[in-house]
């Protein structure tokens, strides 16, 4: 045929599946393998089809005319070989094949890909690969597999089984096991009410003449592609229907394809779904910021910092996350000489993003009309629906160009963001623009925002998290008059007092008492870099409960307690010990100070011990080093302290318990102490006991519930009770005490000087 030896390469690459050729076939073998695994029609067929593929013209008209003659004069084949197919099945498979082939391409082409977007080669390529041994296991009875693709929101999980269906409709991969690719997306049909499975298997055949009994007799030949199943909306009591076998009963869509997931209706089918929570790994990401920067200690320097910011780095995972902070960060260093990293923040790489845009790209609107096209476009992602009808034409195609919004390839008139993260800037945009009409038409902005905040912080919804951070965010000032200038938009000067009036409500309804995500309102608050407003705020919020465990949180923590001058209730749970935080990259970045800075961060948070208003501390369930823990019962005994109850359940380890020792001497206010669930041990239970005799010790209540407690340590207790002892209440329930009178365990000596009137 003349080809050199890359055409060679390409059509053993298009023509290769690991079942069917090894990667280092020779050309001299190529024949007589394919002839072990597929018939000379199968071979015919999927070599004209890689041709067209390959874009080789000449050779697949040759080959198509050479068939169609073939086809006139073969007559039946030998019986031991595989019979050809008929032409009409034939035909209506290739059109099949075709009709999916345009609508992946449709999809494909809707899918957005900015200019100056950084493509990694081996991503792409190895991910059909890798699916196509899940999907299709070698080993013998290997059962039909039901696969998830899991990430975050822009990772690329349809771009993956786009790219798997188109691999098997080019003769690439599955060629052997099926037969049939059917794609469902649930974002497309969960709008439907009811209907058939056997309806749903024919919106996708090119014509009336749909071949279901052909489908039914041979189930195991078919793959189901369920793209995007965290867009359908499931009730509860779904899970519990009764199983369905049906092909033509009616039922809603959810239900069929629960039924389809729970192998009921094809059970020896494959499935592939694809749902949210794979995209970069920590390498790709690197590997991505190395290229876009041409410069390694560039990159290195900006992606130490982002580590810090722990959420914005995991989110990196999704391409097109990486396409936001990299042209963000270039625009600013290019604008700004004065440009600095440690002031960055999740909303300033979003804002900065969009102004590098609108900064140089003209749109075809006058002055007059933008801020209402803004508000328009805030208000449609505030309230998560999106029709063009919304929007200006040229304003929209505007969006589009810049890959902002995108069209939705199964809803002609629909369109959305591009990132779920788009939609939450412009959603948190519309509550700082100027204006006072809510996004659904009824309740005011004022009030609407409420309701959101309300939701965002009892709630687990991600989406809603980033939306309250960067409705928080676009507080700051220098970030509000940047969009303003750029957007030419107007930002509502009320914003502010609107939040101090929400916070005050927190404190009068108690409604931080069950689900309130602190943390989240921490990362809130940091977000506006504003300090008077931080403190302003917080104190409305008299009871925190944060769960510290890697370095954002640390931070958080930190900046807020330290500005916390009203909190009165605190439970706090360590992960790890602070000061031994692998936070090697952090220190790096650090001009000076850096051996100290997380010591710096912990005493910040033991600060508010002492801000005169704190009385209950809960420690429980903590990981912590002896010197944190040092420091924090230092900060206990200060004589501005006022704590009264302090809860130390499931410490560990549990010898940083004596260091409670300080605590106990030099607190006099401290009259609530609860050990329970800490195998105290001899030692840890004698220093402890042993305070209870002092007279600075102010003990009237001591829990030791589940320490491990034996019948010698409960005889040194009361041995110590009875010299000299403030303690009324004393529990020693869950413990070891069998065959121990109580009398016994008391003791005669000196009891009567002892105060306790509940054991």
């Amino acid at each position: 045929m003349g080809w050199d030896r890359y055409q060679l390469e390409d059509f053993k690459l298009c023509f290769r599946s690991p079942q069917l050729l090894p990667e280092n076939i020779q050309p001299t073998h190529l024949l007589g393998l394919l002839k072990e695994h597929l018939s000379v029609g199968q071979i015919w067929d999927r070599t004209l089809r890689i041709f067209e593929h390959m874009k080789l013209a000449s050779l697949y008209e040759q080959m198509r005319a050479e068939m169609n003659e073939m086809a006139q004069v073969w007559g039946p084949q030998d019986p031991n070989q595989e019979e050809p197919e008929m032409l009409e099945e034939e035909t209506a498979h290739r059109r099949y094949r075709e009709k999916m082939r345009m609508k992946i391409l449709v999809l494909w082409d809707s899918t957005p890909w900015p200019d100056d977007h950084i493509y990694l080669h081996n991503t792409v390529e190895q991910g059909p690969r890798e699916l196509g041994r899940l999907l299709h296991p070698s080993r013998p009875g290997a059962q039909p597999p039901m696969t998830a693709l899991e990430g975050l929101a822009g990772v690329g999980r349809t771009t993956l089984a786009l790219r798997v269906m188109l691999h098997w409709e080019e003769g690439i991969l599955f060629q052997h096991p099926f037969s049939y690719v059917f794609y469902i997306r649930c974002h497309a049909v969960g709008e439907i009410v009811n209907s058939t499975f056997a309806c749903l298997l024919s919106w996708a055949w090119p014509d009336s003449q749909v071949p279901i009994e052909g489908f039914r007799s041979h189930p195991e030949r078919l793959l189901f592609v369920i793209d995007g199943f965290e867009e359908m909306t499931v009730s509860s009591n779904l899970y519990e229907s009764p199983p369905c076998t049906d092909w033509y009963q009616q039922l809603p869509v959810v239900r069929i394809l629960l039924h389809v997931l729970k192998k009921e209706l094809v059970p020896t089918a494959t499935l592939l779904i694809t749902t949210r929570d794979y995209g970069f790994t920590e390498g790709d990401r690197e590997e991505y910021f190395i290229k876009f920067f041409g410069d390694l200690d560039k990159a290195n320097k900006i992606l130490n910092w982002l580590r810090k910011m722990e959420t914005l780095f995991d989110s990196c995972s999704a391409p097109l996350v990486c396409w936001t902070v990299c042209p963000s960060l270039k625009w600013q260093t290019a604008s700004n000489p004065s440009f600095r990293l440690a002031t960055q923040s999740t909303t300033s790489i979003h804002a900065y993003f969009f102004c590098s845009f609108f900064a140089t790209v003209e749109v075809s609107l006058s002055y007059q009309s933008l801020p209402e096209q803004w508000r328009a476009l805030c208000s449609l992602a505030a309230e998560g629906v999106m029709e063009q009808g919304h929007l200006e034409a040229s304003f929209t195609d505007s969006l589009l160009r810049l890959n902002i919004l995108r069209k939705v390839s199964d809803c002609e008139e629909c369109i959305s963001f591009t990132h779920q993260g788009f939609q939450a800037f412009w959603g948190a945009m519309f509550y700082v623009l100027w204006g006072t009409r809510g996004s659904l038409g009824g309740p005011s902005k004022h009030q609407e925002m409420r309701v959101f905040l309300n939701d965002a912080f009892a709630n687990t919804n991600f989406c809603w998290h980033q939306m309250a951070l960067l409705s928080f965010g676009l507080l700051n000032t220098d970030l509000a008059r940047e969009l303003e200038d750029t957007l030419r938009c107007e930002m509502s000067p009320r914003v502010m007092d609107e939040l101090l009036d929400w916070a005050e409500g927190l404190e009068k309804h108690d409604a931080v008492s069950v689900h309130f995500g602190f943390l989240q309102f921490f990362q809130c608050l940091c977000e506006t870099q504003d300090e008077n407003f931080i403190r302003q705020i917080l104190n409305h919020l008299l009871e925190a409960d944060l769960d510290i465990h890697g370095y954002q949180r640390l931070q958080v923590s930190s900046f807020c307690l330290k500005h916390h001058q009203k909190l009165r209730k605190l439970r706090l749970s360590v992960s790890g010990p602070i000061l031994e935080m692998k936070l090697a990259s952090a220190l790096e970045t650090l001009e000076t100070g850096a051996a100290d800075f997380r010591k710096h961060q912990w005493e910040d948070i033991c600060s508010v011990f002492c801000n005169g208003n704190m009385r209950e501390l809960d420690l429980s369930n903590s990981k912590r080093n002896t010197s944190s823990m040092k420091e924090l019962c230092y900060k206990l005994r200060n004589p501005r302290c006022k704590l009264q109850k302090l809860t130390c359940k499931s410490v560990s380890p549990v010898k940083i318990l004596k260091e409670l020792v300080i605590v106990l001497h030099g607190n006099h206010k401290l009259t609530h102490l609860d050990l329970s669930s800490n195998n105290l041990g001899i030692t840890v239970s004698k220093m402890i006991f042993r305070t209870l005799r002092h007279s600075a010790c102010n003990l009237k209540y001591l829990w030791l519930e589940s320490c491990g407690l034996t019948p010698r340590v409960c005889h040194q207790l009361f041995m110590e009770l009875s010299k000299n002892s403030s303690l009324k209440f004393l529990s020693l329930g869950d413990n070891d005490l069998s065959n121990v009178e109580l009398k016994r365990l008391q003791g005669p000596i000196g009891m009567s000087k002892c105060p306790l009137k509940q054991l």
